[in-house]
């Protein structure tokens, strides 16, 4: 009897779970974000679970998930900007981040994107917040400017990563190219192991400050933090795309002043392809009160994903449903 009892309950719970599913159809959403010892990967975890909310969940207003009804969001591991970009664009991934001028150029076929198809369907959800482009040297290296890489071992990181497309533009701008230096291509914790291992003099980093890899490295021998400054960031600034920025003193372990160096915008971008109600509903959920609170909890760059800054130097056109919650909501005349 009482066996009857437990197997009628379950059979009673899936007939009950199916009518939910049955009522509200789930939908699955990636977010590309880059590699894990990064900024996209933790940010991308937060967004993912703040536009989700799971067939059965509870209402917001009743404190359960405040996303898209039916949305299951993740974020996926993946090389950077460039990389999103392709994946985007091949319909392997619904949405990602990417760096702005990558974005930009993708969208116009000009850049590092010259010669190559133009990414025409490429659309915007949001510029997020700025990313800081880091120059990190073993204190032991002697590299105090980024002219002093000549002749060192530096990592550029992946290919595919937007990371490595700055780099390139900042060794072009000090008069340098990747023959000038004996170059690596990896990530920034593997970049961060060999350097430990005193096989690695420098690396280069883009994305939001404190950086884990860089965080745990510093705090496990000495490293300089590098300036980009002066003449070189003058000709990269040229690109309408970055800005002055400075990673202030703390940010990591032994760094006891600001240093002056260069950012550039981080952007949620999909497909117009997507559905335009899909977007515009994950594009409210971002700026919705729960979102915030998570935003401002979750991680140091959180606190500077605002709506004031959604549509800020975008080199690639709104998608339809990300631009109509802007327009209603003010942010867009």
């Amino acid at each position: 009897m009482f066996t009857k009892r437990i197997a009628g309950l379950a059979a009673a719970t899936l007939i009950a779970l199916s009518g939910v599913a049955s009522a509200q159809e789930m939908t699955f959403f990636r977010i590309g974000t880059g590699g894990t010892a990064g900024t996209y990967y933790p940010i991308g975890g937060l967004l993912a679970n703040a536009i989700s909310a799971p067939p059965g969940s509870r209402a917001c207003e009743e404190g359960g998930a405040c996303g898209v009804p039916g949305l299951v969001a993740s974020a996926v591991a993946a090389n950077g900007s460039v990389a999103n970009v392709n994946a985007i664009m091949g319909g392997a991934l619904e949405s990602g981040f990417a760096q702005g001028d990558v974005a930009a150029w993708a969208y116009t076929g000009t850049g590092i994107w010259e010669g190559q198809p133009a990414a025409e369907k490429l659309r915007a959800i949001a510029n997020l917040y700025p990313e800081s482009i880091h120059l990190i040297a073993s204190a032991d290296s002697g590299i105090e400017s980024v002219a002093d890489l000549a002749g060192k071992r530096v990592s550029l990181d992946e290919p595919g990563s937007g990371t490595l497309v700055d780099a390139q533009l900042i060794l072009a701008a000090a008069g340098l190219s990747e023959s000038d230096i004996t170059p690596e291509y990896l990530k920034p914790d593997q970049a961060a192991d060999r350097m430990r291992d005193g096989a690695m003099d420098a690396f280069f980093f883009v994305g939001g400050y404190p950086a884990g890899a860089i965080a745990e490295l510093a705090s496990q021998q000495a490293v300089k933090v590098v300036p980009i400054d002066g003449e070189i960031a003058t000709a990269v600034l040229e690109n309408e795309f970055f800005a002055t920025d400075t990673i202030p003193a703390g940010t990591y372990e032994n760094q006891d002043t600001d240093v002056q160096t260069i950012a550039v915008g981080a952007q949620w971008v999909t497909s117009a392809d997507q559905p335009e109600e899909l977007i515009y509903g994950i594009t409210k959920a971002l700026w919705n009160d729960a979102t915030r609170v998570q935003l401002d909890a979750g991680h140091a760059k959180g606190k500077q994903i605002v709506p004031e800054n959604a549509t800020a130097g975008l080199g690639l056109p709104l998608h339809p449903g990300a631009e109509r919650f802007y327009r209603e909501a003010g942010l867009l005349e």
